[in-house]
């Protein structure tokens, strides 16, 4: 029996360019299903985006813009997207040369099937 967002997991990290994949809880930043490359510090990942996440949520509902759907950290070595839930959040850990928008249909898509 495999774990309950094993399948989301395993389906994003098939994307060219991508390094890891996890659902994180978003109030605490704590890992509840990954598929990491070896090398990939999962922990400090989710942490950080699950807080990006947050105040991002924050931010736009202060903003009067609505609901965040997705969120990308771009910076010299690499790329983290997000897309959440009420209570999880999708992080994609990625190498500069990913194919964004693509993985943004698929974070989005995948995101709708989060609590």
């Amino acid at each position: 029996m495999s774990a309950p967002f094993a399948l989301l997991t395993e389906s994003l990290i098939r994307h060219r360019g991508v390094l890891g994949a996890m659902v994180v809880g978003l109030d605490d930043g704590i890992i509840v299903e990954s598929t990491l490359q070896i090398g990939v510090n999962g922990d400090a990942f989710a942490a950080l985006a699950a807080s990006l996440y947050r105040k991002a949520r924050r931010s736009a509902a202060a903003a009067g813009f609505g609901a965040t759907s997705f969120l990308e950290l771009t910076a010299e070595q690499g790329r983290v997207c997000t897309a959440g839930g009420q209570d999880l959040v999708l992080v994609v850990v990625c190498e500069s040369r990913v194919n964004v928008g693509l993985l943004r249909v698929e974070l989005l898509r995948a995101a709708e099937r989060l609590p």
